[in-house]
């Protein structure tokens, strides 16, 4: 039986949860239809998920239809969870992109549409809600094909728009239009196909072949309307999810090969990897390498009908739980590694320091939060031992209010935070060279370093780079040069992460393994990697104040739709934002502004739209790129040993302050 890995995605409150059970019922893997206001859906299963009506974790359901085995992944449509939709990209065959028929196009689905086409995963686009009040279908499908896709095609008609009686017709070979219509799309497609077209050859079956081939490799998305409530143009959904979209076609024979896309832990705290194989099979009391160790798989479930069966192995386009992995992370390789996924949405732009609310939980809190970013690792948290705080990065302010809550729920720690604040970069402006020698002063370590800093291009992150012989001195005191030097960039000259800039070590020396007449090891005349790690941020920090750094705040690019009469009072509002319109445009009845917003202003910019434009404003914004602050330059308090005051850094690393002066 083949398989499918199906994403269902959307924008919050547009109905994907409602389809997935839809999709369960209709499959015969459920026997009632759960509600996302009752809270009694599959795969909303967290309590925070039931009581907010929104999906925050991305969830795992299976059910089979037409001889396809469909491994459902329900993923949030609230841009604060977009990490969870992230992860989930990596092991889809195909996706559904839910839109409502009331709202339409709207920010996410745009953000979610992009990186689809980017991906090019085959992607079908459900609009749902065709029996609410308000309904279009028209307005809908015009909006889809300017703003989402332009080779898009609906594949059938809709009557009773906005009733409860609404009912979705699918095309057949009877309609001219729709035949006439497809064939123009596809034409556009393919050449090979073109001809055929131009000839007059080709048939209803041979129009849905190519459909089918131009789905699967992204070219075509076909439009589907229905309800999820009421059912309509579900089967038609079904049908085209089972004739369109590619089923997984994995070397079942070959080596092992997955990646690890969720963790998360059970009853008994244990670790439940999320995999989805792509070649090969995984079996229990298999031994995984993992992060230099070896690890035996104790467990294996799969996803069947609508739960999960224990089994003995998971095999190849199979998405599996797997237990017993105690140092396994999200990304992790099974088996063969895989080649490095990139990035497919920005990272987030704020943080916040989080705050017990009872001092005697400080250490519960550093556990709790040790496994939430265990599950997302976007959390990145930041440990400031000298003040014992704790901050995480956020997507948004929704975000920060599950965290609270699942804190307060599932660890019993109750926290309150701290304003939240932008996360901006360090640029380095120049070159700048710094060098300590072995057996010279101010330098107490034994170990000589050298480094240079200079700027690279935008996006090229950190390259560290040998400017000396590799044989200098043993691998592992590069290594450990190398290691610190992207540890200590984390934190620059103003507490911000240094980016795009080229490291090179231009000096290196050490003194070799010594001992007394005894034969004892002498630590104090022989050299250590750690004599390596802890010269190196001073090096470092001293080269890169020569050097001079910039510090860049993110910027989003928005999009902002408002009635003709509220421009009098939305440009003011956008110039005290620091936001900077760069076009200007009738718009039907209104205008359209898009331009750039700091990020730390998005959030009062979507507080003052609402009334600004009466409600009728329509916001679009999504990070774009980092450009220099202006005005007062924000800095960030360290939370390493800072190697910006060697006195105090030394006094912290060495105890000793011999022949260290002020930094």
């Amino acid at each position: 039986m083949s398989t499918l890995n199906l994403g269902i995605l959307a924008h919050v409150d547009a109905g994907k949860t409602s389809l997935t059970e839809r999709l369960l019922h209709a499959a015969g893997a459920i026997d009632e239809i759960g509600s996302v206001d009752a809270g009694s859906t599959r795969t909303d299963s967290l309590a925070l998920e039931r009581q907010r009506g929104i999906t925050i974790k991305s969830a795992v359901v299976s059910f089979v239809v037409n001889g396809v085995t469909v491994n459902l992944i329900d993923t949030p449509g609230h841009p604060d969870f977009i990490a969870e939709v992230e992860r989930v990209l990596s092991v889809l065959d195909g996706a559904v992109l839910v839109i409502s028929a009331v709202e339409g196009v709207q920010a996410q689905t745009r953000v979610l549409m992009r990186t689809l086409r980017r991906l090019r995963i085959p992607t079908l686009i459900f609009v749902n809600k065709i029996d609410r009040a308000g309904a279009h279908r028209d307005e809908v499908l015009a909006a889809i094909g300017a703003k989402l896709a332009p080779a898009m095609i609906p594949m059938g008609s809709v009557d009773r728009l906005g009733t409860l009686d609404a009912r979705a017709t699918p095309f057949t070979a009877a309609d001219p239009r729709f035949t006439a219509a497809l064939g123009e799309l596809l034409a556009e497609g393919s050449d090979a196909f073109l001809v055929e077209y131009l000839d007059e050859t080709v048939s209803y079956d041979g129009l849905r072949k190519e459909l089918a081939a131009q789905t699967r490799r992204a070219l075509v998305h076909p439009v589907y309307f229905g309800s999820a409530i009421t059912g309509a143009g579900v089967d038609p959904l079904i049908e085209g999810i089972t004739e369109l979209l590619p089923t997984d076609e994995s070397d079942v024979d070959g080596p092992a090969a997955g990646t690890v896309f969720k963790v998360d832990r059970g009853p008994a705290g244990e670790k439940i990897a999320y995999v989805r194989m792509f070649a090969g099979a995984v079996r229990t009391r298999d031994r995984l390498a993992l992060h230099g160790a070896e690890a035996k798989v104790t467990a294996i479930s799969v996803f069947d009908r609508g739960t999960t069966v224990r089994t003995d192995s998971v095999g190849a386009g199979r998405i599996g739980l797997l237990w017993g992995l105690g140092e396994v992370r999200i990304g992790d390789a099974i088996g063969v590694p895989r080649a490095a996924g990139e990035h497919h949405f920005a990272p987030p732009t704020l943080e916040t320091i989080v705050v017990p609310l009872r001092a005697a939980d400080k250490g519960r809190l550093h556990v709790a939060l040790a496994q939430l970013a265990e599950q997302d690792p976007l959390i990145d948290l930041r440990q400031d031992e000298i003040r014992q705080e704790t901050s995480v990065s956020l997507y948004g302010e929704v975000q920060k209010e599950v965290i609270q809550a699942t804190l307060a729920d599932e660890f019993g720690v109750d926290v309150t935070f701290r304003e939240t604040t932008t996360i901006c970069i360090e640029r380095p402006v120049g070159t700048g060279a710094a060098v300590e020698l072995i057996g010279k002063e101010p330098n107490p370590f034994l170990a000589t370093v050298g480094l240079r800093v200079e700027p690279a291009p935008v996006g090229g992150g950190v390259e560290f780079r040998l400017g000396v012989e590799l044989g200098s001195m043993p691998f592992a005191f590069f290594k450990a040069v190398e290691e610190t030097v992207t540890e200590a960039l984390r934190q620059g000259i103003h507490g911000w992460e240094v980016t795009d800039l080229v490291v090179t070590m231009t000096h290196s020396g050490y003194w070799a393994r010594q001992s007394h007449a005894h034969g004892t090891f002498d630590k104090s005349m022989s050299s250590t990697a750690g004599d390596f790690r802890n010269l190196t941020p001073l090096v470092l920090m001293d080269a890169l104040r020569r050097a001079g750094t910039r510090v860049d705040e993110p910027m989003h690019r928005f999009r902002l739709e408002i009635p003709a009469d509220t421009l009098g009072a939305v440009l003011p509002a956008l110039g005290r934002l620091r936001a900077v319109p760069h076009t200007q445009s009738a718009h039907g009845p209104g205008y359209l502004l898009a331009g750039d917003v700091p990020a730390a202003e998005v959030h009062r910019l979507q507080q003052q739209m609402t009334g600004l434009t009466r409600g009728e404003g329509v916001l679009e914004s999504a990070f774009d790129h980092h450009q220099p602050v202006t005005g007062t330059v924000p800095s960030r308090s360290r939370t390493d040993n800072n190697p910006l005051n060697r006195q105090e850094y030394l006094l912290r690393v060495v105890r000793r302050v011999a022949g260290a002066g002020d930094g």
